[in-house]
């Protein structure tokens, strides 16, 4: 039997003023993934998080949360890392953590054993007893991250988590997502940076003006698109392909386009007819972010 979406969104609208926001969104994020969900500054991501978090209300469409409409009692079994960081800035790191633990239903003696179990893991066991305000914009996103995972939620939306976040955070941070999902959770993020996406997601959306412009299966989306280039690894090139369109990369690799009456096929024996040995020849699909940058413009284009 079919497990249901942790999150399901159906023909969601919200409009402030005369300015559609969210137009007609639908999509779901299956239980156990980790799903990316796409968009330029603008598109609607942030305010369909809050209306999947009953923070806003739609003016028309539905939404599920594990399984039933969201409210207080489902949305306590959900952890949220907003793309503004909203902790109290007087207040001590360990008192928030401990007390936001409490306002998700963990018992103090439990809140505060995992408040200082997930300092401990973040690196910022020392920070402990300092304010809020004194802690650096990263320290800060660590800690509104160890908020957000604190009682353990079986669905976590993370707007923009890894901002603010020097390389081996977001090492860091990646590592403890990763085992949450081996835990069970389900883990949306939004994200503007395509790599971690690709690296981290089988699924997105993509949303832009509104709309959602495409929902499915990364590979499948980049494979429609077909092969954009091949990159040669050899010790030459050819003469006939040095006067076509081609970038040198590091390691004596060559990409190639393809277009304009150069297929795959015709490289590869460009090389075999100038018998210069071939290392490695590689068909390259197109990257997230060229999918990303096409598929907004023509949105752009199009509104």
């Amino acid at each position: 039997m079919a497990t249901s979406p942790a999150l399901e969104i159906k023909s969601l609208t919200k409009t402030f003023g005369d300015r559609t926001v969210v137009d007609g969104v639908t999509f779901a994020v299956r239980s156990g993934e980790i799903f990316g969900f796409l968009g330029p500054n603008g598109s609607g991501k942030t305010t369909t998080i809050r209306m999947a978090l009953d923070i806003l209300r739609p003016d028309t469409g539905t939404i599920s949360v594990l399984g039933t409409h969201p409210g207080l009692a489902v949305l306590r079994s959900v952890g949220y890392l907003p793309e503004q960081a909203g902790l109290p800035p007087k207040s001590r790191v360990l008192d928030t953590i401990r007390y936001l633990g409490r306002l998700k239903g963990l018992p103090r003696a439990e809140a505060e054993r995992r408040a200082d179990e997930l300092l401990l893991k973040v690196g910022l066991q020392e920070h402990g007893n300092k304010k809020v305000e004194a802690l650096s914009q990263g320290m800060r996103q660590m800690i509104q991250f160890v908020v957000a995972i604190i009682h353990r939620p079986r669905l976590l939306i993370l707007d923009e988590p890894f901002a603010g976040l020097d390389p081996l955070n977001v090492q860091l941070m990646k590592q403890i997502l990763l085992e949450r999902r081996q835990a069970g959770t389900t883990i949306m993020f939004s994200t503007h940076i395509m790599s971690d996406v690709e690296e981290m997601c089988e699924r997105i959306a993509l949303i832009a003006e509104g709309r959602v412009l495409l929902f499915g299966d990364l590979a499948e989306i980049r494979r429609e698109r077909g092969v954009k280039s091949v990159q040669v690894q050899a010790p030459s090139i050819p003469d006939e392909l040095r006067t076509g369109r081609m970038k040198e990369l590091p390691g004596d690799v060559i990409e190639y386009e393809i277009g304009d009456g150069q297929t795959p096929e015709q490289i590869y024996n460009a090389y075999a007819a100038a018998r210069i040995p071939v290392d490695r020849f590689e068909r390259v699909l197109p990257s997230l972010t060229d999918v990303f940058i096409e598929e907004v413009s023509r949105a752009r284009r199009d509104s």
